[in-house]
């Protein structure tokens, strides 16, 4: 019998990431050596064009883990100088933490990747991040950093580039249309909106069982859907309970003065002056941040949330309101913080925007959600922190 059968769930998490902090503590290990065969000339005196090239034969990595191991070990390595001095890391915070067994190899290149647009001080903000979630999630938290820090800075006076242009090739072969689309920001993202509530898998069901199609193929039967509807104009899908619609999200500071970004609500940027084009638009929907909002209370009069309040919680949460969650607005539910059923009100400081599938995992385990200060906030089951730690998405915070 298995010695891991004798554990108890909560001692087969814990093993598990105890052995992933050791594997990653060997990593760097290996890493230090990656480093001395390099500052040694090794692949030169053994007839390589350098060490990446010897890792691949004595290890059989592929290119790319070779690559980004020598690339690790050099961002987290100090150098030695032609006079003997040595130099500590590119990046010492990020070393500590590979040294201790926190991060992975990838997680320094997502972190390496996110410092090359800011400044070194900054690098402890970014690990921390790191040291919480996966690396795509620190990418997109250092890209959303550096825009919040330099969106105010004046523009370079390089050449303007000209407008992305809309373009849609078509042929036909063996009886079916083949379609390659280029869109621009906004049009791309109203087409994703239109589109991802028809592209959802059906409900299973006793007689189809569950919806087996791809996700290429659903879009691509959405597509054909959305056509029909065109049709149709009055039967568009909905979004929330409303007609699908974009959402422009600014400070109103920065639309009085003409300057700075509106985000869309998939997390794109447009500059101010297309926002005001936007706003005259049917189906575009402009809100606002001010120092004043609307009353967004509505009691205990209904249970669905109105798209008033919909709209206030995506100017609020961005999206997916859960710790590291990348999901816009439009894949997500509003969820009750205090149950409706439990005599919780449908109102904004009562609601969060989560994923279907992080809305599910809040019903379903010991994740908790509060609010605090008018920020949603997330309380880990006790089995990933102990001390139940209460975190929330740095990711939209960071846009």
């Amino acid at each position: 019998m298995s010695e891991n059968r004798l554990l108890s769930t909560d001692e087969l998490l814990r093993g598990i990431v105890d052995d992933v902090a050791e594997r990653r503590i060997r990593d760097h290990k290996i890493m230090q050596k990656i480093t001395e065969l390099d500052r040694r000339g090794a692949a030169a005196e053994l007839g390589y064009k350098n060490v990446v090239h010897v890792l691949r034969h004595l290890v059989r990595w592929d290119l790319h883990t070779a690559r980004q191991m020598v690339a690790a070990a050099g961002l987290l390595s100090g150098e030695i100088t032609p006079t003997g001095s040595v130099l500590g890391p590119e990046l010492p915070v990020t070393a500590e933490a590979v040294a201790e067994g926190a991060l992975s190899v990838e997680h320094v290149a997502a972190v390496a990747k996110a410092m090359e647009t800011l400044p070194a001080e900054l690098e402890e903000l970014v690990v921390g991040v790191a040291r919480e979630h996966e690396p795509a999630a620190v990418g997109k938290f250092g890209k959303d950093l550096a825009y919040g820090l330099y969106q105010n800075d004046p523009e370079p006076r390089d050449v303007e580039p000209a407008a992305p242009v809309n373009q849609l090739v078509k042929q036909w072969k063996n009886g079916q249309l083949v379609i390659r689309a280029l869109l621009d920001t906004v049009t791309g993202t109203a087409f994703e909106a239109m589109l991802d509530p028809l592209a959802k898998p059906r409900a299973e069901t006793a007689l189809e069982g569950p919806d087996l199609r791809s996700r290429s193929e659903r879009e691509g039967d959405a597509f054909a859907e959305l056509v029909d509807l065109m049709q149709r104009a009055d039967q568009l899908p909905e979004h929330g309970g409303e007609p699908v619609t974009l959402t422009v999200t600014m400070s109103y500071e920065d639309l009085a003065e003409q300057v700075g970004q509106g985000m869309l609500d998939n997390g794109e940027r447009v500059p101010v002056s297309q926002v005001r084009q936007l706003a005259c638009n049917a189906g575009i929907i402009p809100l606002v941040l001010g120092d004043k909002s609307q009353p967004m209370d509505i009691g205990r009069k209904t249970r669905s949330f109105p798209a008033g309040i919909r709209r206030v919680l995506v100017a609020r949460d961005r999206g997916c309101a859960f710790p590291g969650c990348t999901r816009p607005p439009r894949h997500c539910d509003a969820h009750h913080i205090h149950h409706w059923t439990d005599g919780g009100g449908t109102s904004v400081d009562n609601a969060v925007l989560v994923c279907r599938h992080h809305h599910t995992l809040i019903h379903q385990s010991e994740w908790e959600v509060k609010m605090v200060s008018g920020t949603p906030m997330f309380c880990p089951p006790q089995w990933l922190d102990e001390h139940r730690k209460l975190r929330r998405n740095l990711l939209h915070a960071a846009a």
